[in-house]
């Protein structure tokens, strides 16, 4: 079973598996169709994290998330006044971190696929040199986007017909340049990425608009291979991703304030439920701002984080008929130690779970194209806290934990996670959405887990979202009844405003009675594939 953002690319990872591949092969398989199908998110130039959970026990996660350049530095987006320059950690070649997608998915391919490279990348290489129609939302995202898309050279080559004029829905989408860097891949493994051709490519467009990325830069990335953060809730292990994510910390962390409480009995999107996750959020959200980045760099409470005595300690001032205020709540205290987007869930039928969450930061990452290689480049330098206590575009805060280092890798929300139960893949989920992933990812658990709802119904149901700061709710448009949003300003909180969107696009599997069940979030339109 396959389930991800684009129905061509979920088609692709099923047939890999029809093929004997395992669900590695099927997840790598997917995610460099999502490169081709799903520009928007699914990458070359970008980053990511993968959950894998096999049948024999082994857990472990591959951390590809780009790094800041050698030539990065702590002040590099500030003006001389110490003040940041708007723009440049989004909009700009500068605004781009080493990628490490192309290493990572060949890294997992390498140790834990079944399926040789070439046969893994050729469907990829085959809608990117033939080309697919057009869906209508692709095509109404490059006319709204056509301006930016289209500033450099790669990018009209990419994203405009030959003559200048633009796409629409239903034309055969043809891209040549990235079919050829894919076939350098399946050639040549990461050597087709990282040096030779393309890295020259990707250089030459560095040193023509003043990026950082350098050939040494490529040369010396390398994915890495961490132990998961696992913890309990219920009669459920949670697998997630350890930092540089602070997905994974995070949502144990809010499980574990909520664990004591009776949620199921409170009801499905009820007053006291809601308000008992925002708080819960609220102090997490705080922790991360203080304590979460790279660990190979700064030395992360994670332990700590996610101990059951630690949640106690820090939800004892927790008010069932009020809210807190997010200015008088603090980091706690330790002895120290995105349409930007998009997920894909994968179970086999030998009991292998895959979750693999991959960005370029915003929606099509900086918007710009490698000239003559293809593919879109990430603006994933903007999830540095390029100023203490500033904001991100996703309005979070980050402090010295998150300060720009050289090859320092850049914190995340990203939240992969596979649920086991009595040790075996039991839920495999995760999101798009920025700092909306973390809280998107808890809502779909305690659906299923406190609330008892069928797959179907905990991915659709509607959802709610806190970060601390800003202290306010934000809640799917025309979803939560009046009487609850009213029952929620009585307990205090005040500002609650509707999403513009729906909040995530959490395409999840769940095993139930031996049977696979895949749903694509209907928010968006994804595919689910299975057999």
């Amino acid at each position: 079973m396959v389930v991800s953002r684009s129905q061509i690319a979920s088609n692709v990872g099923l047939e890999t598996l029809k093929q004997g591949g395992n669900a590695i092969d099927a997840a790598v398989a997917t995610a460099f169709t999502l490169a081709v199908t799903h520009p928007s998110a699914g990458n070359l130039g970008g980053g990511g994290f993968m959950v894998i959970c096999l049948a024999d026990g082994t857990q472990i996660v591959n951390d590809h998330r780009e790094k800041a350049p050698i030539d990065a530095s702590r002040d590099m987006y500030l003006d001389a006044n110490g003040d940041i320059i708007p723009g440049l950690s989004r909009n700009t070649h500068k605004a781009v971190g080493v990628p490490g997608s192309v290493d990572g998915l060949l890294a997992a391919l390498e140790r834990y696929g079944s399926l040789p490279r070439a046969r893994v990348l050729a469907d990829a290489i085959e809608l990117a040199r033939d080309g697919f129609p057009l869906p209508a939302d692709i095509a109404r995202q490059f006319a709204q986007r056509s301006d930016r898309l289209g500033r450099f050279p790669g990018g009209r080559a990419a994203f405009q017909k030959s003559d200048g004029t633009k796409y629409v829905a239903g034309d055969l989408w043809k891209q040549p340049d990235l079919a050829k860097t894919l076939e350098r891949i399946a050639r040549r493994g990461r050597a087709g990425f990282y040096e030779g051709d393309t890295a020259d490519m990707l250089v030459g467009e560095m040193r023509r608009h003043g990026g950082l990325i350098s050939h040494d830069d490529l040369k010396d990335y390398r994915s890495v291979w961490r132990d998961p953060i696992v913890g309990a809730y219920r009669d459920y292990s949670v697998v997630s991703m350890p930092p540089p994510s602070s997905g994974g910390a995070l949502l144990i962390q809010i499980l574990n304030m909520m664990e004591p409480f009776a949620v199921g009995a409170m009801g499905y999107g009820s007053a006291d439920v809601m308000h008992l996750m925002v708080e819960a959020e609220r102090r997490a959200y705080a922790d991360r701002a203080e304590h979460l980045g790279d660990p190979d760099f700064y030395r992360v409470p994670l332990q700590q984080l996610v101990d059951k005595g630690y949640a106690r300690q820090r939800f004892k001032g927790f008010d069932p008929d009020r809210a807190g205020i997010s200015a008088g709540v603090n980091a706690g205290a330790f002895a120290h130690e995105s349409k930007e987007t998009t997920h894909l869930s994968i179970m086999d039928r030998n009991g292998n779970a895959v979750a693999l969450t991959t960005t370029l930061n915003s929606g099509y990452g900086s918007h710009i194209v490698v000239e003559g290689a293809g593919f879109l480049l990430n603006n994933e330098m903007d999830d540095f806290s390029s100023k203490p206590n500033t904001l991100n575009q996703f309005n979070l805060i980050g402090r010295e934990a998150n300060a720009i280092e050289p090859r320092k890798r850049m914190l995340s929300s990203m939240t992969p996670t596979v649920v086991l139960r009595d040790g075996k893949p039991f839920l495999v989920t995760g999101s798009p959405g920025g700092s909306t992933i973390i809280t998107t990812v808890l809502q779909v658990l305690v659906n299923v887990i406190d609330h008892g709802m069928t797959l179907s119904e905990a991915v659709s149901s509607p959802r709610f979202h806190h970060q601390w700061i800003p202290d306010s709710i934000t809640v799917e448009a025309d979803s939560f009844s009046a009487e609850t949003l009213d029952a929620l300003r009585k307990k205090g909180h005040l500002d609650i405003r509707p999403a513009r969107y729906g909040l995530g696009d959490a395409n999840s599997i769940m095993r139930v009675d031996g049977v696979l069940h895949g749903v694509e979030d209907p928010r968006t339109q994804g595919g689910a594939a299975g057999y």
